[in-house]
């Protein structure tokens, strides 16, 4: 009978085993659903933050809805329309708040996490839709303190377009002065601002008599008003450059005639430059530029009534002058540079020669016409340099006459050894 229950032990064990981890599943299971309702439990506070901000959301939109209406009866559509659009926008994400809210409320459980995660963003669109709300109200606050305050501006902004049209009659006569002193294209900028404080004035002048309509009518004038300020600072600023223009064409004077001094002296160190100049070609270069700044010299007195102009021809002429002169220091650094260098390179070419004409003579007979060729022009390059007046050309033959002595040199070398043969 022994033999016969030898399995009971293994199922004894077996059943054990089993228990025991049976035991453990639901142990495990106990456990992780006591942690799903401690979470649950830790998050309730925020969808308590978040059920009271749709609450106040939902009144915010109400409210504003509201403000919309009584904005567009006071100020028209265009000026509420930042209002409105305000306040789309707090509704389309108070819509997605309240979807989200249902979702918490419904009777299908939902995981800790996803509870958190619908909560949080429920907070995210409430306060994002009251925070745009917010701004839209203080800007129309604000519009509204503007048109309370636009009577008592309306005072200070015709005193200010009185005291800039008396500055304006006052500039036009100045400028009138000036126009016996000075051409038509030197005042042409203070003529294009005059008639900018001409437009600026009118459109400020149009907009205040508006505004001041608007008001008797107990209509909304801040805009008008915010123009017509604009456009009487314009009118200010171009005031400012027309007034000033007496002084711009002074200093415009002074500076021509500080140029005209520059400009003398430089033709006078010019003049000398070009008498000292060897080089024919720089020479001739710059006196042409001497006798064109010269010209402009002579012709300012057809430049007096624009100052500009005066100015800008001398700048422009002395200029050139520079240039010339810059040409002409180079090619006679050129030349003094090659004067310095031919008689080294003259006897240079004298001693290659001495050396082509030995090994020349060596060889005799086994000499052939090549390296006497070369002798030949070498010695004919080294008369050059000795009679070229221009230093640079007179150069340049002697280092020729170096080069084909050498020629002839290494070719009589290499006949005297047999290699021509």
């Amino acid at each position: 009978m022994a033999d016969g229950l030898w399995w009971l032990p293994s199922f004894v064990v077996f059943g054990a085993a089993s228990i025991a981890l049976v035991g453990g599943a639901m142990g495990l299971r106990r456990l992780g659903a006591r942690r799903e309702r401690t979470a649950i439990d830790a998050g309730r506070e925020l969808e308590v933050r978040a059920k009271g901000l749709i609450v106040q959301t939902d009144t915010a939109v109400r409210e504003a809805d509201r403000e919309v209406a009584f904005a567009e009866a006071q100020f028209g559509a265009a000026v509420a329309r930042d209002v409105r659009e305000a306040l789309e926008t707090a509704r389309a994400r108070l819509r997605e708040a309240f979807l989200l809210q249902q979702r918490l409320d419904d009777a299908e459980t939902d995981t800790a996490a996803e509870r958190r995660s619908w909560s949080t963003r429920i907070v995210d669109l409430c306060e994002s839709a009251l925070a745009r709300i917010g701004e839209a109200d203080a800007a129309l606050g604000a519009r509204r303190r503007a048109e309370r305050g636009a009577g008592h501006g309306m005072p200070a902004l015709r005193e200010d377009a009185e005291r800039l049209d008396r500055r304006r009659n006052e500039a036009v006569a100045a400028l009138g002065r000036l126009a016996t002193r000075f051409s038509p294209p030197a005042l042409a900028v203070a003529h294009g601002a005059a008639a900018r404080v001409d437009s600026a004035l009118a459109g400020a002048t149009a907009s205040l008599d508006e505004a001041e309509r608007r008001l008797a009518n107990s209509e909304p004038a801040a805009d008008l008003l915010g123009m017509a300020a604009d456009a009487l600072a314009r009118a200010e600023r171009d005031l400012d450059d027309v007034e000033g223009v007496e002084l711009v064409l002074a200093t415009a004077q002074a500076d021509a005639a500080e140029s005209a001094a520059a400009l003398d002296a430089e033709l006078e160190a010019a003049r000398r430059e070009r008498d000292g100049q060897e080089d024919a070609t720089a020479q001739a270069q710059l006196g042409t530029a001497i006798g064109e700044a010269s010209a402009v010299l002579a012709s300012r007195a057809a430049q007096a009534g624009d100052p500009f102009a005066d100015r800008d021809r001398l700048r422009a002429a002395r200029d050139r002058l520079e240039v010339a002169r810059a040409a002409a220091r180079n090619a006679q650094g050129r030349l003094d540079g090659a004067r310095g260098a031919l008689g080294g390179a003259i006897a240079i070419a004298e001693s290659q020669l001495r050396v082509a004409r030995a090994a020349i003579e060596r060889g005799g007979p086994r000499i052939g016409a090549d390296a006497r060729t070369r002798l030949a022009e070498a010695e004919r390059q080294l008369v050059i340099a000795r009679q070229e007046p221009d230093p640079v050309a007179a150069l340049d033959a002697a280092r020729r006459a170096a080069s084909r002595a050498s020629d002839a040199e290494a070719l009589a070398t290499y006949d005297a050894m047999g290699g021509g043969r």
